[in-house]
């Protein structure tokens, strides 16, 4: 028979290679062990030939027959013996590497002596001189040697990694453990100092509720005496009353007017005694409070400067709460004589400005809240529901970042965009503002801008003069000093303006002493 056609018969269909342990399906199909185990490990159990399914339990069997054929054909023709062989010269030659039992070609029966490198596996000679011959090889003890550097080499590096790892996993577990621990102690220490804050609080509810209820107990004392008085001196104008009706009607001469020296009437009734009843002699003790009330509420990104803390007072609480006092600048404590509590106006306000605190702190957010009012601003501004006329006003914003302007403006402040800007607080002559940006600051008013320095803090002032037309912005922190005053003559009512960049929050800081002047405009102005 043919040498290729016999090496087509015992080739294996899976793998296009001689057979290497042949086994033989119950359809008689032939292939070798490994690749129909391979074949049948991602398929079902069929025959990669003829189709046929066979059940799970199906055993493959070696083919004996088929193996001692390839084993004579790998071993190949036995060589012809020499008619007179030369006598041996000396030892036989060694074994040629990488030969030895199952180490020879499938393909050619021969010894894999060399790599290729090409195609990526091992070799025979004859595979060099045929299929391999344009190939790059190597001698597999060459190679072996190659590649057992370049896996030491990355052993190496794998190990340097794992060690490195290992320091890392180490050092991440050890900053673990640490905020554990300062977290447990922080968390201790807030609880403390919230606990001795709660004791306080308790304590100073205490003493003023009693403080109420013995000075209500003495007022109403004081009441229910007047009462009497009041009934007593009633009851002896009936009886007088009733005594000179009676007189009225007797027809004796002589005894009317006897009985009528003798009859008089009840002494005068003195002013009415004014109760011993004053609150605002009950909420000294409570104002503390309602400092440290609007403390605790101000934006807890943003610490309120000592300058503002400063006027908190004394509030007597135990251990680590006692109170560290701070001068207030004179000129912001002069200021606050004129101080006003102001509050936004939500029919102003643009769709994405959001409105908490009872009206007293704004904040920008992208997602819009709902349908613009007839009287909103289509930018991004808000304006206070107060308004003022005359008289001295002044009062202080907490922005939470730059990018914010805040002014004054007439009602025919346009609510719609005009022009490029992003605002128009300032941009005309029915408006006056200051715009506060990263690096610096601008006073606008009428389309024209004047630099000024940026503001160091957080903390703004406004001093709005009517009677000699002046408008002043105060920086507040870390003192309470002026940037920028306009001059103008005001001839409508003036109401606070501002306009926030998206994420800005912005908050009317109110003072418990502020009282709102007679005549103050209370509704805002409508739309241009």
């Amino acid at each position: 028979m043919d040498a290729q056609k016999l090496e087509d018969k015992l080739t294996c269909a899976i793998c296009l290679e001689l057979y290497l342990e042949p086994v033989t399906l119950p359809c008689g199909h032939n292939f070798c062990g490994d690749c129909i185990r391979d074949w049948w490990g991602c398929r079902d159990k069929a025959c990669p030939e003829c189709r046929e399914h066979f059940p799970d339990g199906a055993e493959l069997r070696r083919n004996v027959a088929l193996t001692g054929v390839l084993e004579l054909m790998r071993a190949g023709p036995a060589p012809a013996p020499d008619p007179d062989p030369a006598p041996a010269l000396g030892p036989d030659p060694a074994p040629a590497p990488g030969s030895g039992p199952g180490a020879r070609c499938p393909r050619h029966g021969q010894p894999l002596e060399f790599f290729c490198r090409t195609e990526g596996r091992c070799v025979c000679s004859a595979c060099t001189v045929n299929e391999c011959r344009l190939h790059e090889r190597a001698l597999l003890d060459t190679e072996r040697r190659e590649r057992e550097a370049q896996l030491r080499a990355m052993l190496e590096v794998t190990q340097q990694q794992a060690t490195e790892a290992e320091s890392q996993l180490k050092e991440l577990q050890e900053q673990s453990s640490q905020v554990q621990s300062s977290a447990c102690t922080l968390a201790s220490v807030v609880s403390s100092k919230f606990s001795c804050l709660l004791q306080a609080l308790e304590t100073r509810r205490t003493l003023a509720l009693t403080d109420i209820e013995v000075a209500k107990t003495q007022a109403l004392t004081q009441a229910q005496d007047e009462e009497r008085r009041l009934r007593g001196h009633l009851e002896a104008l009936a009886h007088y009353d009733r005594r000179v009706r009676d007189l009225l009607e007797r027809l004796d001469d002589q005894t009317f007017l006897q009985e009528s020296q003798l009859l008089a009437p009840p002494g005068p009734l003195g002013p009415l005694a004014p109760l011993q009843w004053d609150e605002e002699q009950q909420l000294p003790g409570v104002e503390s409070l309602s400092r440290l009330y609007g403390l605790l509420l101000d934006e807890g990104s943003h610490p309120r400067a000592p300058a503002e803390a400063a006027d908190l007072g004394p509030v007597e609480a135990p251990g680590p709460l006692a109170p560290v006092p701070s001068p207030v600048c004179p000129l912001r404590r002069k200021l606050w004589q004129n101080y006003r509590n102001l509050t936004f106006d939500p029919d102003s306000a643009n769709c994405h400005l959001y409105l908490s605190q009872q009206g007293q702190q704004v904040k920008h957010r992208h997602k819009p809240r709902d349908l613009a009012g007839p009287r909103s601003f289509q930018l991004w501004q808000v304006q206070c529901a107060q308004g003022f006329r005359n008289g001295r006003h002044y009062w202080e914003v907490r922005t939470s970042n730059h990018s914010v302007t805040l002014g004054v403006a007439y009602p025919e402040l346009s609510r719609h965009k005009q022009g490029p800007h992003t605002d128009n607080i300032g941009r005309g002559p029915s408006s006056w503002g200051l715009c506060v940006q990263e690096d610096r600051a601008q006073a606008w008013h009428n389309g024209e801008a004047q630099r000024l320095p940026g503001v160091s803090g957080r903390l703004l002032g406004m001093d709005l003069d009517l009677a000699s037309g002046r408008l002043t912005f105060y920086s507040l922190e870390p003192k309470a000093q002026p940037l920028h005053t306009f001059h103008a003559i005001f001839t409508q009512p003036l109401y606070p303006v501002f306009w926030l960049l998206e994420g800005r929050t912005l908050t009317l800081c109110h003072r418990p002493e502020a009282k709102l002047p007679a005549g103050l405009q209370e509704e805002a102005a409508g739309p241009s």
